[in-house]
């Protein structure tokens, strides 16, 4: 019985967590955003929705940024953060 009671209180736990909103408006795109000009044609089907996935790129002042976005119900994108990353001199 009690493991059937552990595993009923796992799969609970997990249901849980598998349900992400994001509410947000999120952030405006910069250039090297993937939404900077506009959302991208290709929609994501196979991606389910509410999942997220980083991008990284440099900015139009050399800067390395790394963005999240997360997927809508309607397959657009949006960001959910931005993290500008310190620029590293000699390998450093």
């Amino acid at each position: 019985m009690k493991p059937a009671l552990i595993g009923l209180i796992g799969t609970l736990v997990l249901a849980g967590c598998n349900t992400v909103t994001y509410s947000g408006p999120g952030l405006e795109p910069i250039p090297g955003s993937i939404t900077y000009s506009g959302q991208p044609r290709t929609k994501l089907t196979k991606s389910p929705v509410g999942s997220a996935f980083p991008h990284d790129f440099i900015d139009q002042y050399g800067r390395q940024v790394e963005e999240t976005y997360i997927i809508q119900p309607d397959r657009s994108l949006i960001i959910a953060h931005r993290q500008y990353k310190p620029i590293r001199f000699f390998g450093d």
